[in-house]
């Protein structure tokens, strides 16, 4: 990426990190320990539910406010309401062992990082060339990955043994802090022009495109049916594998520890945060839906499977599972070119297209744990898997309907003879207007 695009960007991408970290401290052990306390594995399976319809709406609110109110403020909004709602969490609402108000505000606190997150990739796509937006939303995944990946999943596999799951809960407070104030001192802010002169009711029916959008586009709606799909296991295995290798809930063979289970999950992040860079650039030199129809969707099924399977046979094997979070690492980083591919098919309206985007980001953190929540009792976790590995080969399918317009390729994704680009400027930054936070 050019020198110049990190300079502007890259105390955003180092905001995503440190916040994610956060943010996905409880990822490998919360739903295990809300089944510790004494709760089912099905209202396990609900928190999480829940808390990804409201980033699903969250989500989709995001694109169309950051493009409305500035990028920057909706970042810090989204922080601010995720650290508060999370001090209510661990401070009020587990301690009570009150099933509802544990459910009510972890639901609501899955608002806050949607919000935080997506508004950057506002500001990307209104500050990168789009022939490089691939590119540039590769750096915006390794920075999620390594936050709510890496580091969230390998820092509790080390802390929680020491001081236990509930106190590992208090210290991801400080990274969401240090990421809200990254975000405040150093992110760019962003203006559109064109917004700022609309009267309210115009703002208002911005912010309904993002949904309408998925009916007046067909190619948005198939393009948010794949973001859905993409995802699915990203957010229903930290749900249904802490209890299926290391509990005999349901089925489960209590074959590993959980420290063990964050290792592997880490392992898929560490795999994602170099393929989320090589795929966007692969993507961008060849072609962005033939990448993900082949490699995403197929890879994605494997690694599912496998994760599944490797255990019935082979038992305590870490390595065999080392093995199946690459495949579905390299998989899932595979999907990378999405948030290039929305505005590419609604050009005039990116943000809203952007918003569809964002809404089928928040509904695969919706999806994933209601699939696991809808079968886990009647066919257990071989169903939900097998469920997952289905999706991914009808998203192969569905990739065959949506046909970006992708700078250097037709509609049909042949690359087509470009003219260069003149040399007078840095062609990745298109500078934006200045705004006050």
């Amino acid at each position: 990426m050019a020198q110049g695009l990190m300079r502007k960007l890259l105390p955003g991408f180092l905001a995503i990190a440190v916040f994610m970290t956060g943010d996905g401290f409880e990822l490998t052990f919360l739903s295990k320990y809300v089944v510790d306390q004494g709760f089912s594995s099905a209202q396990a399976s609900l928190m999480f539910t829940l808390y990804g319809l409201v980033a699903a709406l969250a989500g989709w609110s995001s694109g169309v406010l950051a493009e409305l109110f500035g990028a920057k403020r909706i970042m810090i909004v989204g922080a601010g309401s995720w650290i508060l709602l999370h001090l209510v969490f661990i401070g009020v609402a587990l301690p009570s062992h009150l099933y509802p108000l544990m459910l009510g505000t972890y639901m609501l606190r899955g608002m806050g990082y949607p919000l935080f997150i997506y508004s950057y990739v506002v500001l990307l796509a209104q500050t990168v060339d789009p022939g490089k937006l691939a590119s540039a939303m590769g750096w915006f995944w390794t920075a999620y990955s390594f936050g709510i990946g890496v580091f969230g999943a390998y820092l509790p596999a080390f802390i929680t043994p020491v001081i236990g799951e509930y106190y590992s809960l208090w210290l991801s407070l400080p990274f969401a802090i240090v990421g809200m104030l990254i975000c405040i001192m150093f992110v760019p802010t962003t203006a559109n022009v064109e917004l700022e002169t609309m009267s309210t009711a115009d703002k208002l029916r911005e912010l309904s495109r993002g949904v309408t959008i998925l009916k007046d586009n067909r190619q948005i709606a198939f393009a948010a049916v794949l973001r859905v799909i993409c995802n699915l296991t990203l957010y229903g295995f930290p749900v249904i594998m802490p209890l299926y290798l290391s509990t005999y809930t349901n089925g489960g063979g209590a074959w590993f520890k959980v420290t063990e289970w964050s290792t592997i999950w880490g392992l898929l992040f560490v795999v994602t945060v170099f393929g989320n860079v090589f795929w966007g650039r692969m993507g961008d030199r060849f072609g962005w839906m033939r990448q993900m129809r082949w490699w995403g969707c197929w890879l994605s099924a494997i690694g599912t499977l496998a994760m599944y399977y490797v255990p019935q046979f082979l038992g305590h094997n870490l390595p065999a599972m080392y093995a199946c979070a690459v495949v579905l690492g390299l998989g899932i980083s595979a999907f990378v070119p999405m948030g290039a591919v929305f505005p590419a098919l609604e050009p005039d309206h990116k943000g809203a297209a952007v918003s569809a985007h964002n809404l089928a980001s928040g509904l695969t953190t919706f999806c994933g744990p209601f699939i696991a929540t809808l079968l886990l009792e009647t066919v257990g976790f071989a169903g939900v898997c097998w469920a997952y590995a289905i999706c991914y080969i009808g998203g192969s399918a569905i990739s065959l309907w949506i046909r970006p317009r992708q700078p250097g390729f037709d509609e049909r994704g042949r690359r087509v003879a470009v003219k260069e680009p003149v040399a007078d400027a840095d062609p990745m930054i298109m500078v934006a207007a200045p705004q006050t936070v």
